[in-house]
């Protein structure tokens, strides 16, 4: 806020006393000089929000608005985090498209493709154990099981069990792993980072 503003705040006598050289207008110039930093900030708060445009150090912070402050979890505080900062900023862009499908095989995989940057996650559901799901790491993403390990206990439902299985090197890698069916028309994703289009989700038309 300006001086000339916040002397127009005062009662009549104050403005009065605040003329030039009195000890009055020197505090004055002091407000509007702590007033200035504030002022910056909030003349740009909305990019304190934007997932990439927020400063680096307020990104973990954000994910903690979109329940995904288990992807940056550890230790200490000062820790460095367990995967690329661009990363991170997807997973925050993409916030509002993972909570609508956690719990479901696509939410889990797309998930899980944001974190590594790596494609080629398996969800299995072995038929001999029911309520139990095995994700097969593609090797590429075998030295982060830490994180996926975190990223799958957060994403599946309650009442199953899971099990990480990290693919050993050299092994091929599936090109086409079982992924839910897409809908006629492509969506376009949140963020820059690109996910596949969400299973259809509209229920049957009852018969009339």
């Amino acid at each position: 806020m300006r001086r000339t503003a916040i002397e127009r705040l005062l009662p009549a006598a104050y403005q009065r006393a605040a003329g030039p050289g009195s000890v009055l207008g020197a505090l004055l110039d002091v407000m509007e000089a702590l007033h200035a930093p504030d002022e910056v900030v909030l003349a740009d708060v909305d990019a304190l929000f934007g997932p990439y445009r927020t400063p680096d150090g307020f990104v973990a912070y954000l994910t903690r608005w979109v329940a995904m402050d288990h992807v940056v979890a550890a230790p200490r505080a000062d820790a460095p985090l367990p995967l690329p900062l661009g990363r991170l900023r997807d997973l925050v862009a993409h916030g509002a498209l993972l909570a609508r499908w956690r719990g479901t095989p696509y939410g889990m995989r797309t998930a899980l493709e944001l974190a590594t940057g790596v494609t080629g996650f398996v969800l299995d559901e072995p038929a001999e154990r029911p309520f139990h799901l095995v994700v097969r790491v593609p090797p590429a993403a075998a030295d982060r099981l830490a994180l996926v390990t975190r990223i799958v206990e957060a994403e599946k439902p309650a009442a199953v069990t899971v099990e990480v299985v990290a693919a050993p090197a050299g092994a091929p890698t599936d090109p086409t792993p079982p992924t839910d069916p897409a809908p006629p028309e492509p969506v376009r994703a949140v963020g820059r980072a690109h996910v596949p289009p969400p299973p259809p989700h509209d229920p049957p038309e009852e018969p009339s």
